[in-house]
């Protein structure tokens, strides 16, 4: 069986230039190497010649929301100031870990932020998209915003559980009920619809 990984952090010293070569991801300082790249430790063996000290990075790294991208969420909770939502995708890239974000009342609309009510934007388990504005802190991760017209709720489900449609920038209706409830409705831009 193939001993565990052991995994590295830049800056940490991994052996002497007497044990072995430094080689991509490192460099050599005062007779030693150390690790330039957070990533795994590789040893290969040469023929009449010291070991070559690699290390390498994960080949599938984890994408993160930055500021300015536009992300695809899911609203997991709402209470009179913002809404909590788990990050999905950035852009069309699914995302391997969901991640923490929240819409404040006042990032929901670009006008008359007063007025805005956030359970007649957002209900649980409806899907958004809205662009990052801050990475936020420890509690609330992602700061997000949806004030702009191409940004909202694009997915949302009925009480009977049926797919909503949208009528107005501010409602959605059940095409098996008929009944109207207040959404904050994004104007989906062909890029971002998929088939």
């Amino acid at each position: 069986m193939a001993p565990p990984a052991r995994y590295c952090v830049p800056g940490e010293r991994l052996c002497s230039t007497e044990e072995a070569t430094a080689g991509s991801g490192t460099y050599t300082r005062h007779g030693f190497i150390f690790s330039s790249l957070a990533g795994c430790l590789e040893r290969k063996n040469e023929e009449n010649e010291l070991p070559v000290v690699s290390v390498v990075r994960d080949s599938e790294s984890q994408l993160l929301p930055n500021v300015g991208a536009v992300v695809t969420c899911k609203v997991c909770s709402i209470n009179s100031r913002f809404a909590k939502v788990h990050i999905l995708y950035v852009g069309s890239t699914p995302l391997k870990s969901t991640f923490r974000g929240t819409i404040r009342k006042e990032d929901i609309r670009a006008t008359e932020k007063d007025k805005v009510e956030v359970y007649k934007s957002f209900r649980p388990s409806d899907i958004v998209l809205a662009k990052v504005i801050s990475l936020g802190d420890a509690q609330s991760n992602y700061l997000l915003s949806t004030a702009e017209n191409e940004l909202g709720v694009v997915v949302a489900r009925s009480e009977a559980g049926v797919q909503m449609v949208p009528i107005s920038w501010c409602e959605m209706q059940c095409p098996r009920t008929h009944t109207k409830e207040f959404r904050k409705v994004a104007r989906v831009q062909p890029q971002f619809l998929q088939t």
